[in-house]
This record gives structure tokens, sequence and C-alpha cells, in this order.
């Protein structure tokens, strides 16, 4: 039986229920959920924060297909599928724990955390072959509780965070972000391109290159460049004009091609990007190497392989990551070494609300959009309001 004080955890909850594939209206909100039972080695957590990403509007559309382009599919790289029907949306949790499960210290109560989003097939640290995740395989954050390992919820006490803020540094764009960064070796000084680059994944790679050491250059809208600058990136290339795109890059750098390219977009873009690592090899010390976790401009893009075998390109795909890159991200997040990007935060009972603006979000979007339950609204989410 979990250790808590019973009277404070109810027995029902409110949360936005996903009920099939679909438009926004197959997300249904309701008041009557059952609150789940941690169960051994888990906790509940009341969540007071869930960062908004763009994998649940493809999760919810079915826009995850690995052969035939027009399937309908949810995220099954396990071989089966794991988003079942009703379902709970929200990878990156925050909250407090309200319950501890067996086995699980009941000094942990109060404790105030984020959650790493994965749902890890094995124990291993170093690799994780067959990711999947909270809001996916399991019920997320789109609710007032979750349950959750405990190994999984790490401690983050810092006060000068808000649970918001904290929320906007998940685990599900930073992990991405180490992990493409990792895969492909980045090393300090070296120059690395990245695209959808005001986005979570892109705001969270232009703050790790700086940690790492790495030069990171910037693709986005000429309008956010002064705010991509203040956060780390060297300089900004402008994603509405692709024309002269390799000529510009050998400017910013003094003639040196790109190390290597962080790609969220993907489309007819990627074959410019590896253009921009390849015009001098030369002057190159190391393999151009391509890292994609995303394809936000098409799913398909079409490239001459002995571009990329004549140049030795190296390709990685990235989904998620590991619980190694997960541990060192949570120490940097309590060193303050990463801040948040907070654009803006809605009620859960607003969800559509927020989907609709974060697929028409305007030139001034850089970020990520916060998730906060209706309950926790005037304590955790007020101070963050965003409406369309």
């Amino acid at each position: 039986m979990p250790s808590s004080s019973e009277s404070s955890v109810p027995q029902t909850m409110a949360a936005m229920v996903l009920i099939g594939h679909g438009g926004t209206d197959k997300l249904v909100y309701r008041k009557d959920v059952p609150v789940p039972k941690p169960g051994p080695g888990e906790i509940l957590v009341k969540v007071t924060a869930t960062a908004k990403n763009n994998t649940d509007r493809k999760a919810r559309e079915g826009l995850y297909p690995t052969r035939d382009k027009g399937d309908v599919t949810s995220f099954q790289i396990g071989g089966t599928p794991t988003l079942t029907f009703p379902r709970i949306q929200g990878a990156d949790v925050v909250g407090r724990v309200a319950a501890a499960g067996e086995g699980v210290d009941p000094a942990r109560i109060g404790e105030r955390g984020l959650l790493d989003f994965n749902l890890y097939a094995d124990e291993r640290r170093d690799i994780n072959l067959t990711p999947d995740y909270f809001g996916h395989g399991a019920d997320g954050g789109y609710a007032e509780y979750i349950a959750a390992p405990a190994d999984q919820f790490h401690t983050v006490e810092n006060r000068d965070l808000a649970d918001a803020e904290l929320a906007a540094m998940g685990m599900c764009s930073y992990q991405t972000a180490l992990h493409m960064l990792n895969v492909a070796g980045v090393a300090p000084d070296e120059r690395v391109l990245v695209t959808g680059a005001s986005g979570g994944v892109g705001t969270a790679l232009i703050q790790l290159c700086r940690i790492m050491g790495a030069v990171p250059y910037a693709l986005s809208q000429r309008e956010k460049t002064d705010a991509l600058l203040a956060l780390g990136a060297e300089a900004v290339l402008d994603r509405s004009d692709m024309q002269g795109f390799t000529e510009e890059v050998r400017e910013l750098t003094g003639g040196a091609p790109l190390d290597a390219v962080m790609d969220l977009v993907g489309g007819d873009m990627t074959d410019r990007f590896i253009d921009a690592m390849v015009f001098d090899m030369k002057r190159r010390t190391t393999y151009p190497r391509l890292s994609m976790a995303g394809a936000s401009a098409g799913n398909l893009t079409e490239i001459m392989w002995t571009r990329i075998y004549l140049y030795q390109v190296q390709i990685f795909g990235v989904s998620h990551g590991t619980r190694a890159e997960a541990a060192q991200l949570i120490a940097w997040i309590r060193d303050g070494r990463l801040k948040p990007v907070l654009h803006g935060a809605f009620k859960l009972s607003q969800l559509h609300e927020a989907e609709r603006y974060f697929v028409d979000r305007t030139k001034d979007f850089l970020g990520k959009i916060v998730i906060v339950p209706d309950s926790e609204w005037a304590s955790h989410g007020a101070g963050f309001a965003l409406t369309s």
C-alpha cells in the first residue's frame, strides 16, 4: 500500500483524455478520472506543470509512419503499438511527490522534481533501443496526478526556478538534444548548425553546445535573431532565404565548412545542410556529421547516395536518449548551467487552445509552452499566462 497522507489524495482527478487518433476533438476534458495508484518502486506525483511537445500532436494525429508514408500510426519502435485509448498525454512533468509506493522511502513525500519522460525497456544506462514515453505508452502529465518510477523522478529544489520554468527544461527536448550531440561526437570548438532553432530541442541544442564548448549557428526566422543570440547562438541564418545558404555559411565561418548539423527540419533543406559541410573537404579534420531528430519541413528527402558515401557523411537518427544523459542534464539544471526558455502557459482545460496556438505560433514564439492543471493555475500558471 502507498505511504502518504491518504486524506490529501482524492479518488478522482481532472485530466485531458485522448480517445483516438484525429484532431483536437479527440482530446476530452474530464473531471472524473481515477487517480492512479503507485505500485512497487513508484511514486504518485501531484502535477503542477507539464511542457507541451510536438510529439503530443504527432502521436494524436498518427504521424509516425516508418514504412508506408500514408500510414496513420503511433510511435511503436518496440514492434507493437503501445498507444492505446483512452490515454493521457504529456511527457515533461513537474510536480511534488504525493504518495510513495512499496519500497520507496516515505520521506520523499513533498519533494519537487522533474520526471525523466522515458519508458525504458531495461536498466542499461548507455543505450535506449526501443524508446517509448509517458503520455504515449503510459499515462502522462495532462492531469492532476501521475504515477511514475521513483528513480526517474529527479528532485530539483532550485528556488529560482518556478515549476513552469522547470517543466520547460523537460527531458523530451533536452535529452533528445544532448543525445543528438553525443552520437555525432561533437567536440569543443566545432561549428554546429542548429536547425529549427527556436523550438524546444533547438533552444536546448544552443545551450548544450555552449556547455560542451562547441559553436552553435542557428537556422531560424530573422525576427528571432536577438533572442537566439542572447541564448548563445554565434549567428542566425534566415531559413526563409536558403538560396545563398552555403555562401552565407562561408562568410560566417571565415571559409570553413560546418563540422556537424543538428537537423530538426528534414525535407528539401537537408541536402543544403550537407552542402554546407562538404564544400571544402581539405579544411576538415573530422567526417561531416548529420544528426537528425525531426522532420518539420517534410518526412521525405531526396539525396544522392554517392554524395553521402564519397564525402563520407555520417548520418545519425536520434529518438530520445539514455539514463546517463538524463542524469547529466539534471546535474546541469541543479547547477544552474541550463536556463529555461518558457514562452508561456495555458490551463489544462484550455489544451485545445494551446494546441491551436502551437500549430499557428507567431514570429515571436521561442521555447516551450507549459500546461498547468486548473487547480494549480493560481500558484504555478497565472504568472506565465499566455492566450491567443
